[in-house]
């Protein structure tokens, strides 16, 4: 089934703003592909086993078969424009779906129809959550051997704590996976064998009386969550195909449930379902709220309307043969070639040199670009990722996605000193395309060390410079990003800083309690936070500019603690007392006592050293998992679970993150080849009173 290719300025109610997410190898870029092969879009099917995907252009995706980078693509379904945004499964990559759902309406969560939900499935569902992203569940590859629709349905349930609707039940199982059965409308759609074809009929007979029991099941799940629903079940006692459908996309835009479906994307089979399932239940950008930036101070809303004044975010940036490409999603107005915009908090003009369509590596040039659209622009010349593009008379800053903290760094430097300056640039155009990468001068060593979030980053990172930049880089033995936290504080610390070196002098007197950080240390929002400071002092004895100062200079403390220069994490800290002489105090004087003296609260504090800790999933065949098991225990690991499944075991395990470096090799030489492991970050961990780097906790 293809549709022709429609004229791309869509009603917003014509567009959907899409990603794609899973775990690594569910299979979300063989669904990408699909999707551009059924929609018309591309006319060969691309396959990832083969280099010719169309999203994982790039040739060290190709050469390792997984997606590093967000791709955008766009096409036609139906008379709506869909955009899609391929997105990384690999743990070490999250920072690019972070970026990616920050722009995004919607999402297609992926899940392999044998492992069902997996470590990354649960990070990426939550991030999608931090975002409100509305989203429906693509149960993949269920032509493999062991493929189970209800255990996959079932996990879904209880890892990722929703209510999941299966609106579809696959004809045939394993390998005689032929088709699905629509619960909605009770008709089913069989593929034809080797071909792109498809067949739509009645129930089989002999499926009729389990579909007739997973549509009850249906209706009763839809009814227990949506009034109207409700209503018609206990007047009619059952549920129209239309009431549900209506039902079903209520239920979608809210989060209350996730739609499931089914398919093989690898055999082409349940993407035109899928499509649908996406026009009829995920949202047009005139579906989500209105989005919300700041201005002044104040809180402002700017609605989907391409007459609205112009505002953009900055979601990706990338340099290429054309130049470098800013990627922008429009939240509100209209941009056309050769305008101005303001990149608000840079307080710098840009012109839109030209506008994109944005079909991976490949670029179609468009006049203009309007709300709800995904696009591509050169001639932006410093507008970083999180960047907020607008209007110039109407400015507004829009909030940018969450960046996380590096847990891995390596030093890095040129093999010929000639090449020093070249690899400074291309450090700076990584750290500019990427800003989960950072990059600084070790005080010590001189050395230039690059910190990412995991080995494979900073692998590809560096294979990068080499092909990119043409540079020979050596890189040094990873090493993880410790922290130091307060397992007893103090209180009453007092310090005095005086200093009177001829004019006018430095005097701040202060009086400090610091203390661990207990589970009430929220933000707003609800997510834990690193540091808190508040003060108790009355009567003025310290103005406000000066407690102001304070906070700042116990902030500039906590980037070395006194066990190793390691930031210093979950402390809070109290002002409550001090002392300001009428002449002699100033905001620098206080900002200076503040951090020094909270370096000295810090030193009489009992600290402990915490590093990066990782769940570990392993797979490895059942003759295998003694040798396993043990190996994990001398790298520090903590079991938590271990199943069985169709001759292999699945062991789960808390494990250091230094103790993972080169941890794939060592598996399977234990395994024979057989054994996989996947990781995800889960926060940091006490480390054991000796550490494997010699340093022990106070």
């Amino acid at each position: 089934m293809r549709t022709e290719h429609l004229h791309c300025n869509n009603p917003l109610t014509g567009v959907r703003n899409l990603g794609i997410l899973a775990h690594v190898d569910a299979g979300k870029t063989t669904v990408t592909e699909r999707i551009l092969y059924v929609t018309g879009a591309t006319y060969k099917r691309g396959e990832v086993h083969d280099g010719t995907t169309v999203t994982d252009f790039d040739s060290q995706e190709r050469d390792r078969g997984i997606t590093i980078f967000a791709a955008a693509v766009s096409c036609d379904w139906d008379g709506h424009r869909v955009n899609v945004i391929d997105t990384p499964g690999h743990v070490d990559f999250s920072d690019e779906v972070e970026r990616s759902l920050r722009v995004l309406d919607g999402a297609i969560a992926v899940f392999d129809a044998v492992a069902g939900v997996e470590p990354q499935s649960e990070s990426v569902w939550r991030q999608a959550d931090r975002y409100g992203v509305p989203r429906i569940a693509f149960v993949n590859k269920l032509d493999r051997a062991g493929a189970d629709l209800d255990l996959a349905v079932e996990s879904i349930r209880e890892r990722l704590h929703t209510v999941p609707l299966v609106v579809q039940m696959p004809i045939g199982q394993e390998d005689g996976f032929i088709g699905v059965v629509d619960l909605l409308r009770m008709r089913s759609r069989v593929w034809s064998d080797g071909c792109d074809t498809f067949e739509d009929g009645p129930v089989p007979e002999t499926l009729r009386e389990e579909a007739c029991r997973r549509r009850r099941l249906l209706e009763e799940a839809v009814a227990e969550l949506h009034p109207v629903a409700l209503e018609e079940f206990c007047a009619e006692s059952t549920v129209s195909a239309r009431t549900l459908a209506a039902a079903l996309r209520d239920l979608t835009l809210a989060g209350d449930a996730v739609v499931v479906l089914c398919g093989s994307a690898y055999r082409n089979r349940g993407i035109e379902p899928l499509l649908e399932a996406v026009v009829a239940y995920l949202p047009s950008p005139l579906d989500v709220p209105a989005v919300r930036g700041t201005v002044d101070g104040s809180v402002q809303e700017r609605v989907a309307d391409p007459a609205a004044p112009f505002a953009a975010l900055v979601f990706k940036v990338n340099s290429t043969a054309r130049g470098r490409l800013t990627y922008l999603r429009l939240y509100s107005g209209t941009i056309g070639k050769g305008e101005a915009v303001l990149d608000v908090e840079a307080r710098r003009t840009e012109r839109i040199g030209r506008i994109l369509r944005v079909q991976a590596d490949r670029h179609a040039e468009v006049e203009r670009a309007v709300a709800g659209d995904i696009v591509a622009v050169v001639g932006v010349k410093a507008a970083r990722t999180g960047a907020t593009l607008c209007t110039p008379a109407a400015p507004l800053i829009l909030e940018p996605p969450r960046v996380a903290d590096p847990v891995v760094s390596v030093a890095v430097e040129a093999r010929r000193s000639i090449d020093t300056d070249r690899l400074v640039s291309a450090l700076a155009r990584l750290v500019e395309e990427d800003p989960s990468l950072t990059v600084r001068t070790d005080r010590e060593t001189g050395q230039t060390v690059l910190s990412g979030m995991g080995e494979l980053h900073l692998e590809v990172a560096a294979e990068k410079m080499r092909r990119a930049h043409g540079l020979d880089v050596s890189v040094g033995r990873p090493q993880v990003a410790y922290r130091e936290t307060v397992a007893r504080g103090v209180s009453g610390l007092v310090y005095r800083h005086v200093k009177q070196d001829g004019g006018a002098g430095q005097f701040a007197h202060v009086v400090l309690d610091a203390e661990p950080l207990d589970a009430a240390g929220l933000d707003g929002s609800g997510s834990a936070v690193d540091f808190v400071f508040h003060s108790t002092v009355v009567g003025g004895r310290v103005p406000t500019e000066y407690v102001r100062a304070v906070e700042a200079g116990c902030r500039d403390a906590l980037a070395e603690g006194p066990l190793g220069g390691h930031p210093v994490t979950g402390l809070r800290v109290t002002l409550t007392d001090g002392a300001t002489h009428p002449k002699d105090s100033s905001e620098m004087a206080f900002r200076t006592a503040g951090r020094l003296a909270l370096r000295e609260a810090l030193r009489a504090c009992a600290m402990v050293l915490l590093e990066p800790v990782a769940e570990v999933t392993v797979t490895v065949p059942d003759d295998a998992v003694g040798g396993v098991l043990g190996d994990l225990a001398a790298r520090r690991g903590r079991i938590s679970g271990s199943t069985a499944r169709a001759g292999t075991a699945v062991i789960t395990a808390t494990v250091p993150l230094a103790e993972l470096f080169g941890y794939a090799s060592r598996l399977r030489s234990r395994t024979q080849g057989r054994g996989t492991f996947t990781s995800r970050a889960t926060g940091y961990a006490p480390v054991p009173s000796r550490a494997p780097n010699g340093m022990p906790s106070r």
